[in-house]
């Protein structure tokens, strides 16, 4: 019988926060179920002898204490003595994260890995949108300047991001056209994504919860004043939200589709009932806010999902 572990793929705890991390509270939940939790950084992924295996540490989550984890034995575990692995890693999409899901690749049919590691390498977290972009404010995904010389032109208020960032990083509001910027942005970053920009973002996003092909709730996330932002990492303010008919139906469309591509759970985001262009796949975060705003607890769903 395979043991009761469940191995997260991660950041180090002593980064995260437990008031709003998803990680943690995911980890909590199964944990109350008798789970060991083992935690490990994609870094600490090895192939030895044609076995994986990751150097990390067994791992105790105690929401009562204000160090809220306990490192409790560091050691080498064959990852196919997991029940459950968790991607739960930040991006960057770089050479390191295809590595990793490469590794954990060789052992996806012997272990349940969240999310398929062929799946999140396939399934980019910007461009995948292409499919969606009927439901999206005008956007383009280009490296050529002339391009986005003319979509400026157009829209003289432009959002542009890096493909392959995350947490609202190096996100720019361009609303002259500054070429030396956009040539430095591209220089770093390749292929970027130019969006018109949405004045609504000023009275919140919507964060969609996607587990296992079904639509579970969503919050709002209002930019703190001056900004557009909605990362709550950036200072927005989460609350409490109903999605409408529109973002219902988007929702549920692309549910099916992530389904389809073996990607268990999924945040995606809305401005003004328009989809914003991330499909978050690695580590999609807000269960824990939606919990403390409402006392729903879809870490809960989550686990029984996986589990059926």
């Amino acid at each position: 019988m395979t043991n009761k572990i469940v191995a997260v793929q991660g950041n180090h705890p002593s980064k995260l926060n437990p008031i709003s991390d998803t990680s943690v509270f995911l980890a909590s939940e199964i944990q109350n179920k008798k789970y060991k939790i083992f935690y490990y950084d994609p870094k600490d992924l090895s192939v030895i002898n044609s076995k994986v295996i990751a150097s990390g540490f067994f791992i105790k989550f105690d929401y009562s204490k204000k160090k809220f984890f306990k490192i409790l034995k560091k050691q080498k575990l064959d990852l196919t003595k997991c029940k459950f692995i968790l991607i739960r890693q930040d991006p960057p999409f770089n050479l390191e994260y295809i590595s990793a899901t490469y590794i954990l690749d060789a052992i996806k049919d012997k272990v349940k890995i969240i999310n398929n590691p062929t799946s999140i390498r396939n399934v980019s977290e910007k461009l995948y949108s292409v499919r969606y972009q009927k439901y999206m404010p005008d956007t383009i995904f280009t490296q050529n300047i002339n391009e986005i010389k003319n979509f400026f032109k157009k829209y003289k208020k432009v959002i542009i991001k890096p493909i392959h960032s995350y947490s609202g990083n190096d996100i720019h509001l361009l609303n002259k056209f500054n070429l030396r910027l956009i040539n430095q942005f591209i220089r770093k970053h390749d292929h970027i994504m130019c969006q018109k920009y949405l004045p609504k973002i000023s009275k919140g996003d919507k964060r969609v919860f996607l587990i296992n092909g079904k639509v579970c709730d969503a919050i709002s996330r209002v930019p703190k004043k001056g900004s557009f932002l909605s990362n709550m990492s950036k200072g927005a303010k989460p609350i409490n939200i109903q999605l409408t008919k529109i973002e219902n139906k988007i929702s549920k469309l692309i549910a099916k589709d992530l389904k389809k591509e073996n990607i268990f759970f999924a945040g995606i985001d809305f401005i003004d009932q328009k989809l914003n262009g991330d499909i978050n796949v690695t580590s999609p975060t807000g269960l824990k806010t939606l919990y403390d705003l409402s006392g729903i607890n879809h870490a809960k769903t989550f686990w029984k999902e996986l589990k059926a």
